[in-house]
């Protein structure tokens, strides 16, 4: 609880996180690890015991967010405008403590394998899961495990799901240009404005006609911006906002359809396009095997009413990365205090906090899925008993 309130006063934006990072750095070296900080000076990453058998990783992220602490608590954000109002201040606790347990284990030679603890940088700012990847983090691991907080679920409660549990996230902007003029002679101009909104208004219609509604496809905008006179029409005018969908397939069509629409929707205006569309991250899909480790860890350490059935989100997660190269998955550590009184404090807000025995549960969360994956096989298709125990 102290390395974590220590955390919550010293928040760190996105590829700031030298403090943070040192902090980790000479945590694990008292326990005799050797952690080897990423390039750009941010993160880290740490293996435990031997590399012998399989690899399993576990990841947490550092990173705060652009928010003022609005809380009236003694370990408050000591930062202006920096706050850990998504719980990665929890997350990095509970992987630390997690890893250094398991250093305990291996040197007790009850380690049949290696564990390698990822400390993310960025992952508010997408970027730093790649980062990660670059340097080589997910090279040799065979599965991969992380957790989220979620308010919206009771201290002691893990929620799962096997598939999809975030969506997509992306970002884009229109550009349109072309001729302005006076607004009382808007034909002999290409009217930026009236074809702006056409494309903010038919863009999401169009899309609902082009995609699976299963996908759950949103396009959202965020801003709009064009001109700065009534009497004038603009010769330029931007749009941007977000997409977000669950489902992978259309995550990977939707930069092609949105640009198509996009010249579809401005071509009976005369007007000039310009889509710049941002990757941000594609939906984290929870591979089976991993869920199944995860509930037996859940069974073996907390209970089996511990485990909830928790909704795919559509917000974006950038565990979704290592899970394109390895099969893991990702499970919503429950923060809201059972004796609580008070309203949820929800994510992303400067009043979030959590109930802190979550840390707790999170470390025997993370370890024991090691563990469980180390013993039975971390390599997908392999033999596990536990998998059929927790399906039965």
């Amino acid at each position: 609880m102290e390395f974590r309130r220590d955390l919550h006063m010293h928040p760190e934006l996105a590829f700031a996180e030298h403090r943070t990072t040192q902090r980790l750095v000479e945590r694990l070296r008292r326990a005799g690890l050797a952690p080897k900080v990423l390039p750009r000076g941010t993160g880290l990453i740490c293996d435990i015991g031997s590399s012998d058998g399989p690899t399993v990783a576990l990841r947490a992220d550092l990173d705060a967010l652009p928010l003022t602490d609005e809380k009236d608590v003694p370990y408050r954000s000591t930062v202006p405008g920096a706050a850990h109002a998504c719980g990665h201040d929890v997350h990095t606790t509970v992987v630390l403590a997690a890893g250094l347990f398991l250093a305990q284990q291996a040197r007790a030679g009850a380690l049949p394998g290696r564990v390698r603890l990822l400390f993310q940088p960025a992952e508010e700012m997408p970027g730093g899961a790649r980062e990660v990847i670059s340097a080589g983090g997910i090279d040799g691991v065979d599965r991969i495990f992380a957790l989220h907080c979620d308010p919206r679920l009771l201290c002691g409660q893990v929620g799962l799901r096997v598939g999809p549990i975030t969506a997509a996230c992306d970002q884009l902007m229109v550009r349109l240009s072309g001729a302005g003029g006076h607004t009382a002679r808007p034909h002999l101009t290409t009217d930026l404005v009236y074809a702006l909104g056409k494309v903010v208004t038919e863009l999401p219609a169009a899309l609902s006609r082009r995609v699976d509604p299963r996908a759950g496809f949103s396009l959202v905008w965020g801003r709009i911006s064009a001109g700065s006179a009534p009497n004038a029409i603009p010769d330029d005018g931007v749009a941007e906002g977000t997409v977000r969908c669950l489902d992978d397939d259309a995550w990977h069509a939707a930069p092609d359809i949105i640009k198509e629409l996009v010249e579809s929707v401005v071509a009976g205006y005369g007007a000039t396009a310009d889509l710049d569309y941002r990757r941000g991250v594609p939906p984290t899909v929870n591979e089976a095997s991993s869920v199944r480790m995860l509930r037996a860890a859940c069974a073996q350490t907390l209970g089996p009413e511990s485990v909830a059935s928790t909704p795919q989100s559509l917000g974006g997660e950038d565990f979704a990365w290592y899970l394109e190269h390895v099969p893991g998955a990702m499970a919503r550590l429950g923060t809201h205090s059972p004796t609580s009184s008070s309203p949820m404090l929800d994510l992303h807000q400067g009043t979030f906090d959590v109930d802190e025995s979550a840390i707790c549960v999170g470390v025997q969360l993370m370890a024991a899925s090691a563990l469980t994956a180390l013993w039975e096989g971390a390599r997908p298709g392999s033999d596990s008993t536990v998998e059929d125990a927790a399906l039965a």
